[in-house]
This record gives structure tokens, C-alpha cells and sequence, in this order.
């Protein structure tokens, strides 16, 4: 556990960047500092492993103040990742990646062994490890500096808005590969971000930082999108908070009909023998029960042409109500297609089905919400809406 005790980082100047800000970040878990410019995140990353030595108070390490340990000690057991990769132009990636194992005095070999493995952890192809980093992509680069921070096995990743420079698609694909990864590997890792949406889905737990390094709330990304801390804090979740929350609630419980679903080559006359109570489309699967696109049930049979797009399916049971609202809204009929995890319908919902779930998981969760709140104040971990650090 990292534990951050009433620290203040003042600047000659007189500027304070952090402000008395106190913090316990759990072990094993994504952590996540979040807020607009000037509220000092990466201040309080850098902090973590003295790049910027604090002012007032104390940092600790599994009960260890961190300023009574030599420095370059620390920071060889803290993997750091920062914007754009900051990779050594002049070194193959496979020696990028081997940087820190060869400080501690591996072998060339079983540095460079290591660096293999975690080129395949991180998803880079091993005919890169020749290569220098300005013959790889931005992702690709993001994806070295992942590896580089995690070859010596440090038990803490400090990672300062790594995946910013990047596209939005590459972006999210850096995003659930740190996810696996962890999953894998269970770091203590803090991670610096701008970005409320990648706050929230990456997070186990989210810090919101106000101008001038005070902290706002410290919760997990669901209890923060339900009850924030105050309007600061509403407002930088933004107008939209209801729908990311819904990102937390599971489609599991959606009831999905499989009367609409029918197999190409159906005929209208065979559907009218079944009971649609009148629906307007239906959806048709190829042999394999996989979707090929909505039809009116008049214009059976009809040929691929002729079908309306199915738009985007959800994974039912795994993907959220968020997912299945999203696929329901962009269908050109108003219902999301569900399917199993090998693609093939499983069901068909409509978007007044999904706003009912919604209704009975925001009940459902209000409950819960109110029991914890109740057993944290008996508890005493909370103070005016905010948990003590």
C-alpha cells in the first residue's frame, strides 16, 4: 500500500501544487488521479518516487517513509510510464525494454529474454524487436514503454497520462490491454489521466483533484458516478454521468425474445404461423445463427440487400446496459441484438425493455448505495460526503 499522509509540495515562488493532500492507494489495484490542469496529479505521481520531493508530510511504502530509502533504489522498484513512451531513439526496442534489468546487473541474455516475454505480454510482435522507436507506431511505442516499466517486476507502475498522445481507437485498445494485464499481474498502480471516462473505466479507485492539489472525492468510479462529493465534482463528471453509470450495471438481467429471429430463407407465410403479435421487423441469421440484418416480416425472403443493418450486437450477460442502450439507440428498428461470446443471436431487445432494466438496476443499486453510505458513516470513514484518506 502506498500511503500519503497530509502532504504539501510549495514551491519557492510561493505556488502550491499540493495541498495537504492525503491519500491510502491499496495494493494491487488501479488507482487513478484525475482533474483539471494545475491540480497537481502528476505533482503527487512524481512525488511517489521522489522526483519531486515533497515540501511537508510523508509518503510510505508498505509502512516505509520513502525519503529514508536511497532514491535510485526506490525508483528501480517503481516501473514509470509516461506520455509519448520517452524511449531511448538509439536503442532497439528490445534493448529499450531490457533498460532496467540491465542496470540491476542481468546478463545481456536474460535481460533481453525478459524483454521477449513481455513484448508478447504487451502485444508486439516479435519481428519488432530489432526495430528503433521511430520505425513503430504511437501505439506501438505506448505498448514498449508498458513493457519497459514492468521488466524488472516492480510491485508499483506509476503511469503519468501514457495513452493521451494516442488515437481514440488505439487508445482504448491500450486501455484493455492494461486491464489484462493487470488481471495477470495485479500491480499497485497509479495512473495520471485527464480523461474522466478513462478514469472511470479504468479505475479501481478514482481521486478527483481541484486546482491547487486538494482533493475533491476518492471512491470507486460507480459511488463517485452515483453521489458526488459536491459540484465540483458533478461537474467535471459531466452532464452524461447517468449514462456512464450504467456502464457498471450488467446485461445479465435483460429478458431477451427470440420469436423476431428467424433463419434466412424463412418465408412470410411460415412467419405468419407464429406468434410476433404484430412486429414490425424481424431479424435474420445465417445457418450458423449468426445476424445478417433486420427485414419486415412481409418482405420475407429477402436477400442481403434487402436487409436493414443489424448495427453493432452486445455480448449478452457479459457486456453492460450501457452497451445494450447504445446498440438499441444506433439500430435503425430501436432494438439491440444480443449474442453469445462465439457471435451467434442469442435474443433481441427493445429499447423500452432496456430502459426498464435500467429503471430496476438504479433501484436495485439505491438500495445498495444507502447501505453502504449508512455502514461507512458507523464506521466513521466518512466526512461531508468525502472518504478520509
Amino acid at each position: 500500500m502506498i500511503r500519503i499522509d497530509s502532504v504539501t509540495k510549495r514551491y519557492p515562488d510561493g505556488t502550491v501544487a499540493v495541498d495537504r493532500l492525503s491519500l491510502e492507494i491499496p495494493d494491487r489495484s488501479i488507482t487513478v488521479l484525475v482533474g483539471p490542469s494545475g491540480c497537481g496529479k502528476t505533482t503527487t505521481l512524481r512525488m511517489i518516487n521522489r522526483m519531486v520531493e515533497p515540501t511537508e508530510g510523508t509518503i510510505s511504502l508498505d509502512g516505509r517513509d520513502i525519503m529514508r530509502q536511497p532514491v535510485n533504489t526506490l525508483r528501480r522498484s517503481m516501473g514509470y510510464v509516461i506520455q509519448n513512451a520517452g524511449l531511448f531513439q538509439h536503442r532497439t526496442i528490445i534493448d529499450n525494454i531490457a533498460t532496467v534489468p540491465r542496470l540491476l546487473g542481468w546478463s545481456k541474455d536474460k535481460a533481453r529474454a525478459r524483454a521477449r516475454e513481455l513484448m508478447e505480454r504487451v502485444g508486439l510482435d516479435a519481428s519488432l524487436a530489432r526495430r528503433y522507436p521511430y520505425q513503430l507506431s504511437g501505439g506501438q511505442q505506448q505498448r514498449v514503454g508498458v513493457a519497459r516499466a514492468l521488466a524488472a517486476d516492480p510491485p508499483v507502475l506509476l503511469m503519468d497520462e501514457p495513452f493521451s498522445a494516442v488515437d481514440p481507437i488505439v487508445r482504448k485498445g491500450l486501455q484493455d490491454e492494461l486491464l489484462r494485464i493487470q488481471e495477470e499481474l495485479g500491480k499497485t498502480i497509479v495512473f495520471v489521466t485527464h480523461d474522466i471516462d478513462e478514469a472511470v473505466k479504468i479505475g479501481t479507485m478514482v481521486a478527483v483533484m481541484r486546482t491547487g492539489g486538494k482533493l475533491a472525492q476518492y471512491a470507486p468510479p460507480a459511488e463517485l458516478l452515483s453521489a458526488p462529493a459536491d459540484e465540483f465534482v458533478e461537474d467535471f463528471l459531466g452532464a452524461d454521468r447517468g449514462i456512464r453509470r450504467l456502464s457498471f450495471f450488467s446485461s445479465a438481467g435483460l429478458t431477451l425474445a427470440t420469436g423476431p429471429v428467424v433463419t434466412a430463407g424463412t418465408t412470410a407465410e411460415q412467419l405468419a404461423a407464429r406468434d410476433l403479435a404484430g412486429a414490425p421487423y424481424v431479424l435474420v441469421t445465417d445457418a450458423e445463427g449468426k445476424p445478417l440484418g433486420w427485414s419486415e416480416p412481409q418482405q420475407l425472403p429477402a436477400d442481403a440487400g434487402r436487409l436493414l443493418s443489424h448495427g453493432r450486437p452486445f455480448v449478452a450477460g457479459t457486456d453492460s446496459l450501457r452497451a445494450a442502450l447504445d446498440c438499441a439507440v444506433l439500430s435503425p428498428t430501436g432494438w439491440a441484438v444480443a449474442v453469445d461470446a462465439d457471435g451467434r443471436v442469442a435474443g433481441v431487445v427493445s429499447q423500452q425493455a432496456i430502459a426498464e432494466a435500467i429503471r430496476g438496476a438504479h433501484e436495485e443499486h439505491g438500495r445498495t448505495d444507502a447501505k453502504v453510505s449508512n455502514d461507512k458513516v458507523s464506521n466513521g470513514k466518512v466526512s461531508n460526503g468525502k472518504v478520509a484518506g
